[in-house]
């Protein structure tokens, strides 16, 4: 089975450049991590400021590593984070 993180990050308002700008980052860095199998963020093109990531590890370990690396540590938790007015993320398996 493999660990699937599926999170929503909203921008405040006049800081969505920020967030893509921190995303279009961290994408290509993530995807070669070990233990990523899928990495890939979209914009809700009626809510700009809406931002989804949708991702597949091999497990949590694997999970809990993007979240403890360095390009995480620079443009997630110090360049989009900070101008988020909300951020949720929700946990599941693969199944077969």
């Amino acid at each position: 089975m493999a660990y699937v993180v599926s999170a929503t990050w909203i921008a405040e308002p006049g800081q969505e450049g920020v967030v893509l700008d921190a995303i279009e980052k961290l994408t290509p860095l993530s995807r070669a991590e070990p233990g990523n199998r899928f990495y890939q963020a979209y914009q809700d093109p009626a809510e700009p400021s809406t931002f989804h990531l949708f991702e597949i590890y091999d497990d949590e370990d694997a999970y809990k590593a993007h979240g403890t690396s360095e390009h995480f540590e620079k443009y997630g938790f110090n360049q989009a984070i900070p101008v988020l007015t909300k951020r949720e993320r929700a946990f599941y398996e693969t199944i077969g």
